[in-house]
């Protein structure tokens, strides 16, 4: 399915998962391997039934292969998700969660759901977090104004998914802000001016006491 006009400017939810497979992430392999050497660095060596931590990428590529186990983040279990759902549902502030938490757990879900406890229940608890978050971002967005939206603990899908109508806002507000507004007074006033017959000698005279 397409992504709407408005999200074409945003990073696409497979971009967002391509950049979390680099978060690591611990794994149980089940083989012996040396240091494998990779473009973003050198990871391992690999020891049988010892964790050690590779990119998440490199853990779904081992998983695949059944070559490891995944052990799974300490919060992507049913008692910590939760919580922060309870806190999500009765505190206006965002929940404190991993920036990728949406992502990672996703492509977790998706490719080692065998290695996560109560996974089809996780499932449903992270979506009911992410309806509860998404309907702050949308408060959040009523509140902003032509200077800045403070939002504290706010994670890389949701602030993907408010960057358009947030840029597109923020833009309209700048504009309308009165400060906006003087400055493009001064700077016509200031242009309406500087074409007048004076003008060339008022500009060689600025220009003898500044430094550039």
């Amino acid at each position: 399915m397409a992504l709407p006009v408005s999200l074409h400017a945003s990073t696409t939810p497979h971009e967002l998962e391509f950049i979390a497979g680099y978060e690591m992430i611990e794994v149980m392999p089940s083989v012996e391997t040396d240091r494998i050497r990779v473009l973003s660095g050198t990871h391992g060596p690999l020891n049988a039934l010892r964790t050690t931590k590779v990119p998440l990428w490199m853990a779904l590529h081992l998983k695949a292969r059944k070559k490891c186990r995944v052990v799974p983040p300490s919060w992507l279990t049913v008692d910590y998700l939760q919580d922060r759902l309870k806190d999500e549902t009765t505190d206006k502030a965002f929940s404190l969660l991993p920036f990728r938490y949406a992502e990672i757990a996703k492509l977790l879900l998706d490719s080692a759901s065998e290695d996560i406890e109560s996974a089809e229940r996780i499932r449903l608890i992270l979506k009911d977090i992410h309806e509860a978050r998404q309907a702050k971002s949308r408060e959040g967005l009523q509140q902003i104004n032509d200077v800045n939206l403070r939002v504290r603990n706010i994670c890389a899908m949701e602030l993907n998914d408010i960057r358009p109508s947030f840029v597109k806002s923020m833009s309209i507000l700048t504009k309308l802000s009165p400060q906006t507004q003087q400055s493009y007074e001064e700077e016509d006033t200031f242009r309406d001016w500087s074409m007048g017959e004076d003008s060339f000698a008022v500009a060689a005279d600025s220009t003898m006491d500044t430094e550039w």
